[in-house]
């Protein structure tokens, strides 16, 4: 990384668990305050961990956290947790657009509820994050958004038809705000998964959807790809579809860094790509 992130300010949505509580705590380690925010704000038996809990780990590394239940299918919430942030912390430098609502199956077997939800969760959520963030960032001078999407691909997805119209659409849109600002030192990228991560999803769907254990790898991957990008200069980067292996073997990783990020430890026998025809292999993409 080029830059530091110390007295940064972040929003991770969708940060109670999983890799968004990795990204949270990530940002902190490297200086960053978080907004940790989320519908969790008390403790379940079948979803562990809270806005709070995650809030008091960013503390415990030294940095600001606030935590702020949020429902990203309503927009008020979006809004007050943007103000919130402003009247905290009196800037956004950085906004993790990682909420979402996952499902893989084909098209007779997604209920329209259900496509309402993904379109919700995924697309329309990141789209009132950054429209209520980006106004603070240029204001600034300098901002990152991310997306959690994967890159844009005319390639058939059977089985994940309707979940990449809205992932693809997160990615569309953080192709067009990087366009849009380009002069304004605001970045946005798309940041996706070579490999499954080890979470919440992982653990909790069919081996034929998400591989074994053994095909997976660790949040750490995510992350190290994403201090990448935020250490960057906003211009560096911007606009770009990036996959987490591909970036960071652009940036020097060996397949000895690599290999360190499976589960298991080491590289699987065979391995379990999300959907080798969906994207590009390559971090290199030509942007539209």
């Amino acid at each position: 990384m080029s830059q530091t992130l110390n007295s940064r300010v972040a929003i991770v949505t969708g940060s109670s668990r999983g890799i968004g509580r990795e990204f949270a705590l990530r940002l902190a380690r490297e200086g960053a305050d978080v907004v940790v925010s989320g519908r969790s704000a008390t403790d379940s038996p079948h979803l562990p961990g809270t806005i709070h809990s995650v809030a008091e780990e960013v503390q415990a590394l030294g940095r600001r956290a606030l935590p702020i239940r949020v429902d990203v299918r309503d927009e008020q919430d979006i809004k007050n947790m943007v103000e919130r942030t402003m009247e905290e912390f009196g800037r956004i430098d950085i906004l993790i657009n990682n909420a979402g609502a996952l499902w893989w199956e084909n098209v007779l077997d997604t209920p329209p509820a259900r496509v309402a939800l993904m379109f919700e969760v995924n697309l329309r959520a990141s789209y009132l994050a950054s429209y209520y963030a980006l106004p603070h960032m240029v204001a600034g001078g300098w901002g990152h958004i991310v997306m959690n999407s994967p890159p844009v691909s005319i390639l058939a997805t059977p089985g994940h038809a309707m979940y990449y119209c809205m992932k693809m659409g997160m990615t569309r849109l953080a192709i067009g705000i990087a366009a849009e600002h380009a002069g304004d030192n605001v970045a946005a990228n798309s940041l996706w998964p070579a490999a499954p991560i080890e979470s919440y999803a992982t653990l909790n769907w069919p081996e034929d959807k998400m591989g074994r254990p053994d095909q997976w790898r660790v949040p750490a991957i995510m992350c190290d790809a994403l201090m990448e990008v935020l250490g960057s200069e906003p211009g560096e980067l911007t606009g770009r579809q990036l996959i987490d292996e591909t970036l960071l073997r652009e940036r020097g990783w060996t397949d000895a860094d690599i290999d360190k990020y499976w589960l298991a430890g080491k590289p699987p026998a065979e391995a379990f790509w999300i959907d080798e025809r969906s994207y590009p292999t390559s971090a290199t993409i030509e942007r539209s």
